[in-house]
This record gives structure tokens, C-alpha cells and sequence, in this order.
């Protein structure tokens, strides 16, 4: 799952970059909401000021590292599951791999991915990598619900959550 990981070194003036970087150190010692703003300039070596010009809040930073995760997240998912290359199951198989090896090398955007309940975005509409990561679950349960006999076939949208509860179950 190296996909997954961050640049470890960054260029100077990438603020942004830098911010996230503070709000997952902070969020790993002390949890979503245990952290200022003000802290994570701190942490980045920046004036309390300067987040500001990114982020209105706490909030939106946080809003944003999950926004972030859920990028990396899906584009990790996606080439774990290779298309259902060599066959639907072992790619499945990958993909439950790839979705653990995230949750574990990255725990702070994952809690914020998931257990904040904050809503990503502005008016709390899913995110797009949110969409795109359920999407290769989906895709997923489609290839394994095809080799069963059409009349057998379970819902695909109902297989497709099973996955994600039980690699969600897992993680947490």
C-alpha cells in the first residue's frame, strides 16, 4: 500500500501541504477535536495567523485531511482491485488487503474519513473520492455476484455494503 503514504519531504512554502501534515500528527496524539488551528501552525513552524489563508477553521482542516484521505484512499482501493485482474476473487482479496493496510498506515485521516461525523464539503454532500472508493467495492461485488447463476444473484448494492462494513469492521 505504498499509494496510500505522502511525500515525506516537502517544498518549502507548501503550506497547505504542511498544515495537513500538522493536522494528522495532532489528530493521531490527541483525536480529531482535541487540537487548535492555532497548535497545528505551531506543529507546521508557522505563524498562527497563516492556516487562516487556507482554512476558515478547525473544522474546514480537518474537513479538508479527510477530503485528502478519501483521494488517496480511492486511488489506492482502485489499483489494489486491478480491474478484477488475475481473477474477481483474488482481486477482491487485494482490495480487503489495500483497504486494511490504509486504515493501519494511516490512522488519523482514516478517523476523520469516518468517525467524525463531520460533513466534508459545505453542505455535508458526500465527497466525489468517497463516491469513487464505494464505487470500487461495487465494482467489485459485481465481478464475484457474476459467476453465480442469475437467479441466485444476491443485490448488488447489499453485497457491496457487506464488503464495506466488514473491511470497515476489520479496520476499526
Amino acid at each position: 500500500g505504498r499509494g496510500w503514504r505522502r511525500p515525506s519531504s516537502y517544498h518549502h512554502g507548501n503550506l497547505k501541504e504542511v498544515l495537513l501534515e500538522a493536522a494528522r500528527k495532532l489528530i493521531e496524539e490527541h483525536g480529531a477535536f482535541g487540537f487548535s488551528l492555532t497548535e497545528a501552525a505551531r506543529l507546521a513552524g508557522v505563524s498562527p495567523a497563516a492556516p487562516y489563508r487556507h482554512f476558515k477553521d478547525r473544522d474546514a482542516l480537518l474537513a479538508e485531511v479527510a477530503r485528502n484521505g478519501f483521494e488517496r484512499f480511492a486511488a489506492c482501493l482502485d489499483t489494489a482491485w486491478n480491474n478484477g485482474v488475475p481473477t474477481p476473487l483474488s482481486a477482491c482479496e487485494n482490495l480487503g488487503k489495500a483497504y486494511l493496510a490504509c486504515a493501519r498506515e494511516e490512522p488519523a485521516s482514516y478517523t476523520v474519513m469516518f468517525e467524525t461525523g463531520l460533513a466534508p464539503g459545505t453542505e455535508g454532500e458526500t465527497l466525489p473520492a468517497a463516491e469513487r472508493a464505494f464505487d470500487v467495492l461495487h465494482r467489485a461485488a459485481e465481478a464475484l455476484c457474476r459467476s453465480l447463476p442469475e437467479d441466485e444473484r444476491p443485490p448488488l448494492k447489499l453485497v457491496s455494503l457487506h464488503l464495506w462494513t466488514m473491511a470497515h469492521g476489520v479496520a476499526t
